[in-house]
């Protein structure tokens, strides 16, 4: 079955709900990074959500972009705080990706509170954003972050800047903490209102690692079995107007692909919490 396409937002364009998170191409080659071209067009992904930040991602999908001109919107982020050094590192990305402009520039992880005010804030990375946006440079301008106070966070930038998109966390675990659910619940509303695209990560979160040895690339342990992959991403999936980028490690995403082809209806949330207990998932975020 297709992976299902909705409205990004306000940007008018039909994004497949689950979006490729090309964190997943940081550290892999040309060759791993064209075979996951391959799995991505197989399944009819057309988004990519890259970032300045991701390892040699930008450089791996830069030949995708060249032989599959126009195929998919593609969405990448700053770490930058100040005006001058985003307007640097935008160049930076467009010169990596081989392109001469995106369709989504992010400011990533904008979480501390002196980082926020500093992009913010005259002189800061938003105007950047918005004169790369009146130079074609880039056409939208979200932020990302994570973390317990993200949620409410994103509020408060939405009041500072008419912001195209947003990303965060969003799984079943996280969503029982009542601020985070509180603020979430809140968010949704103003975007809904505001045609503000919503991206959500780690559907597939397990627990931290805590100790016990890495064996995926994603800072956290996910989900690794398919009926419990198919569970999260089904719960996720089963929340209108949200989309769901896919989990930093490379091996993970035909499960979660698949599970995205094959969703039909939201998984109950007994069933997701009596699979959670089972496999003993924790918190990301406290």
């Amino acid at each position: 079955m297709a992976i299902p396409v909705d409205v990004f937002g306000r940007t008018g364009h039909e994004s497949t709900r689950t979006l490729f998170g090309a964190a997943a191409l940081s550290q892999v080659s040309q060759d791993v990074a064209d075979r996951t071209l391959e799995v991505l067009l197989r399944h009819g992904v057309n988004h990519i959500d890259t970032a300045a930040s991701y390892g040699d991602a930008e450089l791996r999908i830069r030949p995708w972009l060249k032989h599959q001109p126009g195929r998919f919107f593609l969405a990448t982020k700053t770490d930058a705080r100040t005006k001058d050094e985003a307007r640097e590192e935008l160049h930076r990305s467009l010169d990596r990706l081989g392109v001469d402009h995106v369709d989504l520039w992010q400011l990533h992880n904008l979480v501390d509170p002196i980082e926020w005010d500093t992009a913010l804030s005259p002189g800061g990375a938003i105007e950047a954003a918005v004169d790369a946006r009146a130079k074609g440079l880039v056409r939208f301008i979200g932020v990302t972050g994570h973390g317990a106070q993200i949620a409410a966070n994103h509020r408060r930038s939405l009041e500072r800047f008419e912001f195209d998109s947003v990303l965060l966390p969003y799984n079943f675990v996280t969503m029982q903490l009542p601020y985070y659910a509180e603020n979430f619940e809140a968010l949704m509303k103003t975007c809904a209102e505001r045609k503000v695209a919503v991206q959500t990560i780690k559907s597939i979160a397990l627990r931290p690692w805590l100790g016990r040895e890495r064996t995926r690339s994603t800072w956290y342990e996910p989900l690794q079995d398919q009926a419990d992959i198919d569970l999260a991403v089904w719960w996720v999936l089963g929340r209108p107007g949200v989309f769901l980028t896919t989990a930093g490690d490379i091996d993970l995403l035909p499960s979660i692909l698949d599970a995205a082809g094959r969703f039909e209806k939201r998984t109950a949330d007994a069933d997701i919490a009596a699979m959670l207990e089972r496999s003993k998932t924790q918190p990301l975020f406290v």
